[in-house]
């Protein structure tokens, strides 16, 4: 790859843990951000506007990061973030941020990170690699870490068709991930744990045998949304709201704030004016939307 002076990386949202994969499963969803990387002169990471400003600190651990594993000379550049993909609601929005610099700053320099390359450095910062492994190759992810020291191994791919539909219901409340870990306990019952190993295994296999009527009511989780679920108001009845209106399954999204439904494409509507009127029964307002997956991960658009 020849350096360049300028970048731009399409990066897609994600939803992750998927119910009971926690830490491990990621969605590639067709909602996106792209960011934009000009060099400048010097050795600052500059945003653009007074919104990109806030994101400094994380545009910098993206790029020490890359300088890090990829052994080059640091540079300068300026950066903006524009799209679609909303902070702090579960849907891997830093994620969008730490790949796409990382991609931008590998296309700026000619660098030519594989895309695992650029897993592996995500991984390293965010501490799980279920976002990173789906923002960056797309599709539905089982990413793989090691268990001695949580380095990303690998992932395993594959595609999800149009002819499902993620509706994402988001209300106007913000969850900072790491402040929603704190929530988690220390220990979970044994047979806690086996029932969402349980889960969580038949729920890869309806994905990857693309036989999904039996996602439905798949789900059941015990390590996470017991103890994220009920500080969001309207999340669990949102859920259930939009399985009763015909959707498959559903769970939270990340650590929320969102959360997903999972439903054949011709109800989507039907699922997304259900989990409305949950959250608007407890007066918080919300924004739902019906995606599709995205099985392209990020791309380099424009220079």
């Amino acid at each position: 790859m020849q350096p360049r002076d300028s970048v731009i990386i399409r990066v897609p949202g994600s939803t992750s843990n998927c119910g009971a994969g926690f830490d491990t499963l990621g969605l590639a969803l067709a909602i996106y951000n792209r960011v934009s990387l000009k060099r400048v002169v010097g050795f600052d990471v500059l945003g653009e506007r007074p919104r990109d400003r806030r994101g400094e600190k994380m545009a910098g651990t993206a790029a020490r990061a890359f300088f890090a594993h990829t052994g080059r000379k640091p540079l300068g550049f300026s950066f903006r973030v524009d799209g679609e993909v909303p902070p702090a609601r579960g849907l891997g929005s830093s994620v969008t941020v730490l790949a796409g610099v990382v991609a931008g700053l590998d296309a700026l320099e000619g660098t030519g990170l594989s895309r695992h390359d650029m897993v592996s450095i995500v991984t390293a910062i965010e501490g799980h690699p279920d976002n990173a492994s789906a923002g960056i190759l797309g599709g539905f992810c089982v990413a793989r870490c090691r268990a001695d020291d949580g380095r990303y191994v690998d992932s395993i791919r594959f595609e999800i068709p149009d002819e499902l539909a993620f509706v994402v219901a988001s209300p106007a409340v913000e969850v900072v991930t790491k402040e929603s870990r704190g929530a988690l306990p220390a220990s979970l019952p044994y047979f806690d744990a086996v029932k969402s190993i349980n889960s969580a295994s038949y729920l890869v296999a309806a994905f990857a045998s693309r036989d999904y009527a039996k996602l439905r009511d798949a789900v059941h989780d015990t390590m996470h949304e017991p103890y994220r679920l009920p500080r969001i108001p309207g999340g669990r009845a949102a859920i259930e709201a939009g399985v009763a209106a015909g959707a498959l399954t559903g769970w939270l999204s990340g650590s929320g704030s969102s959360v997903l439904c999972v439903t054949h494409r011709a109800l989507g509507e039907r699922v997304a004016e259900a989990m409305r009127e949950a959250f608007a029964a407890v007066k918080i307002p919300c924004e739902a939307r019906i995606l599709f997956a995205d099985n392209q991960g990020l791309v380099l658009e424009g220079v």
